[in-house]
């Protein structure tokens, strides 16, 4: 047999009993949950922008980073809801390289899971409790998710899960909007049969429990580009695009509509400093359709403190260890200009 059985895993009630969540922050974080889902209800015309780090390496910049979001959000806080994008697991293509926070604490340092569940939790609440932001994460493995349940806004499908059917029917168990990307051939309907499977009910395995579920009705549909057979990148960000995926929604009996663009990705052709020409190209194609306006309800944003990124060796702080990203003087300013817009 292949596998090693290197250390077992804390339960959920263990982790949640050392490292709980304050009642006040569970007010925090309720509220924040009330606001957000409003914005994909149609309650309010607020915008969403969910932005951060392609990948939360390190616990003291990315709070840094989340704390200079929480100014920001005061700022802007009559037309857009900032969600802090704090990703602790990353995906990897081809299985190589850093894996995130939940596989490794520390980049430099061997894989540890035990420690890295425990590092992803006590980060996600130091970064609430300084910001009052709760945030957004990505469920790349579907059995973690209790253990930020109760913290988390908001959650992320990536374009290589969405086609997984035990990622969809875990996003219908859950009470928080859920984006889910087109998968990397672009295929809407792939995308579409994933928000339609998480908005039903079900019966299922799930952490060694036959569970039922209720559906989620926030669950929701994220433009995030394309690659083609060749290698290429295919934006999917024009308004042509958003018109093709709200006419898809007509077809199908769904609850909320709604449309998130991811600004980097294959709709950059991963030139992260064109986020900001797209966004605002998004914003421009919600303004020329009430249908669109109406339906394009927010952005994905791939921003740091620093601009770029390096390779773990370097040890920048606040400089992405993945993706590039925006800086966080342009990362400011554009999130000025979308209030503008919205």
């Amino acid at each position: 047999m292949s596998f090693q059985y290197v250390r077992e895993m804390p339960s959920v009630r263990e982790i949640l009993e050392k490292m709980p969540l304050s009642d006040d922050l569970k007010k925090i974080k309720k509220q924040r949950d009330d606001d957000i889902a409003a914005v994909l209800k149609r309650e309010n015309d607020k915008f969403l922008v969910i932005i951060g780090p392609c990948s939360a390496d390190d616990e003291d910049p990315v709070c840094e980073y989340v704390s200079r979001l929480a100014k920001l959000q005061d700022e802007v806080k009559e037309k857009i809801i900032l969600i802090p994008r704090i990703y602790t697991n990353k995906p990897r293509t081809t299985g190589e390289g850093y894996k995130g926070m939940a596989h490794q604490p520390k980049p430099t340092e061997a894989p540890n899971m035990v420690n890295g569940l425990k590092a992803i939790r006590k980060m996600h609440i130091r970064a609430l409790r300084e910001s009052h932001l709760s945030a957004a994460d990505e469920m790349l493995y579907p059995g973690n998710y209790p253990y930020l349940e109760d913290i988390l806004s908001y959650v992320a499908i990536g374009a290589r899960s969405v086609e997984n059917q035990l990622h969809r029917l875990t996003i219908s168990g859950l009470d928080v909007p859920s984006g889910m990307k087109n998968p990397t051939s672009g295929d809407l309907e792939v995308m579409m049969n994933s928000v339609q499977a998480a908005q039903l009910p079900h019966v299922f395995v799930y952490n060694g429990w036959e569970v039922k579920t209720t559906g989620n009705p926030l669950t929701h549909c994220i433009l995030r580009g394309a690659v083609n057979q060749y290698g290429s990148n295919i934006p999917n960000y024009h308004y042509e695009e958003l018109v093709r995926l709200a006419e898809a929604y007509k077809k199908r009996n769904l609850l909320y509509p709604t449309i998130i663009v991811d600004t980097n990705h294959a709709n950059s052709n991963k030139k992260y400093y064109e986020q900001p020409r797209i966004a605002k190209e998004v914003m421009k194609s919600r303004q020329q359709s009430k249908t669109l306006r109406t339906k394009v309800k927010g952005l994905m944003i791939e921003s740091y403190l620093v601009e770029g990124a390096q390779k773990i060796s370097e040890k920048v702080y606040g400089k992405s260890i993945t993706d590039p990203c925006l800086g966080w003087e342009d990362s400011e300013k554009l999130v000025r200009d979308l209030a503008e817009y919205a």
